[in-house]
C-alpha cells in the first residue's frame, strides 16, 4: 500500500464522523491561534513602550523629585528607582524641591561640560482649551524652554516653536499637538489663532508633528508654552515638575549623569550616604530594562498559550483511541486480507497529523486576522517565528499524541479484532 492510498484511507476515516473531527481540530486551532496572538500582543506592547521611551532619545536624562529613598537612578531605571524608594539607603536630609536655580546650575558648562541643554518643566493639571465654541481638555499642558522640543523629540510640523525671548517676556504663546489641533480647529489652520486656556488667551505658534498613540496615552494630546507664561497664568511660581537634560551625545550620557548628581548633591546639601531627594531617569538604561521585562512577559504569554496546544493534543489522543475502538472490526478485516502493520500504523498516524495540521493552518489564519485589530490599546505585531513554531508544534503534537492509538491499532491481532463487537 503506497502513501497515496494511506492518505485516502485516512481522509475517509476522518470524514466518516465530521463533527468529531471538526471538534478535535478546533482544539488545535484554538491552541495555535492563542500562541501566535498572545506572542503578537506581547511584541506589540513591547514595541509601543519602546517607541514611547525612544521619543525622549537615548541621550536624554530626566530629573524628578524623589519622595523617599535613594533616587540617583541609573541602570535599573524606573524599576530600581521604585525599589530604592521603598527601602532607602541612608539618613535623609531635609528634602528640597527642584527649582529653576537647579536647572540654571545644570546648564553651567563649567560644572556640567557633558550637558548640551537643560529644559525645566512644569505641567499644569488638565486644562480646558477653547476656540470659537469648540473646547478640548488637553491631558498635558507643559511650561518649559525652547530646548525642550529637541530634547523630547517633538518637531514642529507647521508654524514654529517659541524662542528664548518669548520665555523671558512670559508671552502667551503655545505650540499644540496634532490631536489638540484636530479637536479645536478641524480643517482650519491653527497657526496665528488665539485660544483660551483656563480663560487666559494664548496665541498658537505651531502644531507638533504627529507622534501617534501608545496604548492608553495619546502622545499628540499636548500643548507646550513658555515656562514663565504657564507659571504666571496657570501653575504659580512653585517647584518644577522635572528637568529634562540632554547630553551632548549618547556616549556622554553616563558622564552627564555623574555631573548632574554632583551639582544637585552640592545644591541640595546631600553628603556621604544621605539619600538623595531627586531621581535621575536614564532613558538608555530604562530602554534596556523595559526590553528585558517585556521580552520575559512575551515568553510567559506564549508559554501560557502553549498549554492549550497540549490540551488539544490530549484531545487528539482521546478521539483516536475512540476511533480505534470503533473500527476494531475494520482493522481486523484489513489485516486478515493482508494489510501490513505499517499500513494500519500509517493510516492512524496520518489521521492524527491531518487533524493537527488542518487545525494549525486554520489557527494561523485566525491569528493573522485577529492581529489586525487593536487589543487593550495596543496593536499586536505578528512574530514570524511564532507562526513557524506554533505550526511545527501542532504537527509534532499530531504525530506524538497520535502514535499511541496508531500503534495500538497496528498491534491488534486479526482474530481478536474480528471477534470484537
Amino acid at each position: 500500500m503506497n502513501a497515496l492510498e494511506v492518505m485516502r484511507f485516512a481522509v475517509r476515516g476522518l470524514t466518516a464522523n465530521k463533527l468529531r473531527s471538526a471538534l478535535t481540530t478546533l482544539g488545535i486551532l484554538i491552541g495555535v491561534a492563542a500562541v501566535i496572538l498572545l506572542v503578537a500582543v506581547g511584541e506589540g506592547t513591547s514595541r509601543a513602550i519602546q517607541e514611547n521611551i525612544q521619543r525622549l532619545g537615548s541621550n536624554t536624562l530626566t530629573v524628578t523629585q524623589s519622595l523617599s529613598g535613594n533616587g540617583r537612578g541609573g541602570g535599573g531605571g524606573v524599576f530600581a528607582g521604585a525599589a530604592q524608594e521603598q527601602q532607602g539607603t541612608g539618613p535623609r536630609t531635609q528634602a528640597k524641591d527642584l527649582s529653576l536655580d537647579d536647572a540654571k546650575a545644570l546648564a553651567d558648562t563649567a560644572a556640567a561640560p557633558s550637558v548640551k541643554s537643560v529644559s525645566p518643566v512644569v505641567a499644569a493639571a488638565a486644562q480646558t482649551l477653547t476656540y470659537e465654541g469648540a473646547s478640548h481638555t488637553v491631558s498635558q499642558f507643559v511650561g518649559t524652554y525652547p530646548s525642550y522640543f529637541e530634547a523630547s523629540n517633538k518637531p514642529v510640523a507647521t508654524g514654529s516653536y517659541f524662542f528664548e525671548d518669548d520665555v523671558l517676556n512670559a508671552r502667551k504663546v503655545v505650540v499644540i499637538g496634532h490631536t489638540v489641533a484636530e479637536e479645536l480647529f478641524g480643517a482650519v489652520d491653527p497657526v496665528g489663532k488665539k485660544i483660551a486656556v483656563g480663560g487666559v488667551p494664548f496665541t498658537v505658534l505651531g502644531v507638533l508633528k504627529e507622534s501617534g498613540s501608545s496604548g492608553f496615552q495619546d502622545a499628540d494630546d499636548v500643548a507646550v508654552a513658555p515656562l514663565q507664561a504657564v507659571q504666571q497664568s496657570l501653575t504659580g511660581f512653585g517647584p518644577l515638575g522635572q528637568i529634562i537634560v540632554q547630553a551632548k551625545d549618547a556616549a556622554s550620557v553616563d558622564a552627564a549623569q555623574a555631573e548632574i548628581t554632583s551639582v544637585l548633591d552640592e545644591r541640595h546639601g546631600i553628603t556621604g550616604t544621605a539619600a538623595a531627594d531627586y531621581r535621575i531617569l536614564n532613558q538608555a538604561a530604562l530602554q534596556e530594562t523595559v526590553a528585558t521585562a517585556t521580552g520575559t512577559f512575551t515568553v510567559l504569554l506564549g508559554a501560557v498559550a502553549a498549554i492549550s496546544l497540549l490540551v488539544g493534543g490530549i484531545g487528539i489522543t482521546n478521539i483516536m483511541l475512540v476511533t480505534v475502538t470503533e473500527r476494531t472490526r475494520e482493522i481486523g478485516i484489513r489485516k486478515a486480507i493482508g494489510a501490513p502493520r505499517g499500513a494500519i500504523l500509517g493510516q492512524f498516524l496520518a489521521e492524527a497529523t491531518m487533524l493537527s495540521l488542518v487545525g494549525g493552518i486554520l489557527g494561523v489564519i485566525i491569528a493573522v486576522v485577529g492581529a489586525s485589530f487593536t487589543v487593550a490599546g495596543f496593536k499586536p505585531v505578528i512574530v514570524p517565528g511564532s507562526i513557524v513554531l506554533a505550526l511545527g508544534v501542532s504537527v509534532a503534537i499530531g504525530l506524538f499524541f497520535g502514535s499511541y492509538p496508531a500503534n495500538r491499532a497496528a498491534k491488534l491481532r486479526p482474530i481478536e479484532a474480528l471477534r470484537h463487537e
